[in-house]
């Protein structure tokens, strides 16, 4: 389902010479496979994140999802497909403050006009898997930061996605929070069979994880041990 083949990205430097961030990177997950990728900060993760995401194109390689070339489409079918097909969960949770827990859900809808009482229906079962579905009319203020990654999560999931990218997702939670989050995620990944790629400095996550691999200036590798 998701297919990247050497992936490379630079970037112009001040001195006018490139900065090469990731170099030739490949990776291939079927329908209900996971990993975690590991790496020191500035290797180049959140970068192939970004790529295997459709929010930044790469300098050189392929990236495939479910046969297709995102990079391919022109910018308001990227959009669309980006929408439709992947879903992201992010450090800082990212939602819209003046929004309900309930319309926080639902803005990947958004890219296709409103969301009509099926897809509210399927976002408040999701808030109902997630433990919060008497929290939907709640604003994220007040919610903790644990329920707040829990819409999150919810989020990611309400389009069905065949990708699921999670950047750092339980970074800024204790470690019982942490816990039961990773857990979810998990657990929804698998029910959905949905392809998860994580992005962590957490060993404790990335060990719950099918696969671990590692960055290394901007190469990827399978992680030791």
């Amino acid at each position: 389902m998701l297919s990247a083949q050497n992936i490379s990205k630079s970037y112009p430097s001040t001195t006018g010479a490139l900065l090469n961030v990731l170099a030739e990177v490949s990776l291939s997950l079927s329908a209900g496979e996971n990993v975690a990728i590991m790496g020191p900060s500035g290797s180049g993760k959140s970068t192939l994140l970004s790529i295997l995401g459709t929010l930044e194109y790469p300098t050189s390689g392929q990236v495939l999802i479910d046969g297709i070339d995102p990079f391919q489409l022109a910018e308001p079918e990227l959009a669309a497909f980006r929408s439709r097909q992947i879903g992201f969960v992010f450090q800082d949770h990212h939602l819209l403050p003046q929004c309900t827990v309930l319309e926080n859900v639902l803005i990947p809808f958004l890219a296709d006009g409103k969301a009509g009482p099926e897809e509210v229906a399927h976002a408040s079962g999701l808030l109902e898997r997630v433990g919060l579905a008497e929290r939907s009319l709640h604003r994220p203020a007040q919610l903790s930061g644990g329920e707040r990654q829990r819409v999150a999560l919810a989020r990611a999931l309400v389009r069905n996605p065949q990708v699921l990218l999670a950047d750092e997702p339980t970074g800024n939670l204790d470690s019982a929070t942490a816990e039961s989050i990773a857990q979810l995620l998990l657990e929804l990944q698998q029910e959905t069979a949905a392809v998860l790629i994580v992005v962590t400095h957490s060993t404790q996550l990335a060990q719950k994880l099918q696969n671990r691999l590692v960055i290394e200036q901007g190469r990827l590798r399978v992680a030791d041990g």
